[in-house]
């Protein structure tokens, strides 16, 4: 009897047919590739929006950012109104809306900015950025401020505080001393220094 000849890399089954992988086989491992590749090219997508969505925000909270620091750097405070604009930042086209309220304090505004891409429906703005622009009430350096009329140290506008003193009752004519009081003497500034060795 003649030895098999086998070609080479070929393989036999134990029941003399060709070893392999079935088109079933084939078939199944097409279909699990076929499924990570979707779920990878998903990531990939819905990381790419996110880098976009992200941009388009920050460039929407920059044009809020520019929109309520030139109202600040206007000399007078900004009007009572709803004001809007359109503006191109960045190569695209942008739409702005600036709301500004009274608030309790009278020499303050308040500005609130809503920010969207031009072709967005309005109530989807991008970023809302919220500011105010307060008028100088005193003067530089601090001092007591008169805050709607409130005179210093009490809550209610235009009263009449008595100090306590002006009437006599505590001995005093209510006025606050002028010098301080004296306190415990220093040593001379030869005793402060620490001996050395």
């Amino acid at each position: 009897m003649k030895p098999e000849i086998r070609a080479q890399g070929s393989r036999l089954s134990s029941t003399g047919g060709a070893a392999g992988f079935t088109l079933i086989e084939v078939l199944a491992a097409l279909v699990i590739v076929a499924l990570g590749m979707l779920g990878v090219i998903e990531a990939v997508t819905q990381n790419a929006k996110n880098g976009s969505y992200l941009r388009e925000k920050t460039l929407a909270h920059w044009i809020a950012m520019n929109v309520i620091t030139e109202r600040r750097l206007q000399p007078s405070p900004p009007d009572i109104a709803e004001t809007s604009d359109e503006i191109e930042y960045a190569g695209e086209r942008w739409r702005w809306t600036l709301r500004v309220s009274e608030t309790p304090v009278e020499s303050l505004r308040r500005m609130d900015v809503f920010v969207r891409p031009a072709d967005a429906p309005e109530d989807e703005a991008l970023a809302t950025l919220t500011g105010f622009y307060g008028a100088a009430i005193g003067a530089a350096g601090g001092g007591a401020l008169d805050w709607n009329g409130v005179p210093p140290g009490t809550g209610q506008p235009g009263e009449d505080v008595e100090e306590e003193g002006e009437d006599g009752k505590d001995g005093t004519d209510g006025t606050a001393p002028t010098d301080p009081q004296p306190g415990p003497e220093r040593p001379d500034e030869e005793d402060d220094e620490a001996p050395t060795q």
